[in-house]
């Protein structure tokens, strides 16, 4: 019987095709998170850029939301609360 791996958030079955970062993060995404999840980490991903005014391109935004990642999809699940006093700030 083949065996079958579970999404570590919801218990769901894996069916992600690849992974979402050329990276050692991003297999480990591909192995222990499933599509839905990943989906919800995305809308999640788009309030803190717009909130904090997050530019992708930039270093700082893109470490921050890699520990974002790494909080929120592969950690406990709780992630930075958003500070609204911090409004288009990124300085942590």
């Amino acid at each position: 019987m083949a065996e079958t791996f579970e999404c570590r958030r919801c218990s769901g079955p894996l069916k992600m095709e690849k992974a979402p970062f050329r990276n050692e993060l991003g297999e480990r995404i591909l192995a222990e998170i499933c599509q839905d999840c990943w989906k919800d980490w995305l809308e999640h991903q788009t309030l803190l850029i717009n909130h904090y005014g997050l530019d992708p391109r930039e270093k700082k935004s893109r470490d921050f939301l890699f520990r974002q990642v790494e909080e929120v999809l592969l950690g406990d699940g709780k992630g930075a609360d958003i500070d609204t006093s911090q409004e288009g700030s990124i300085e942590w």
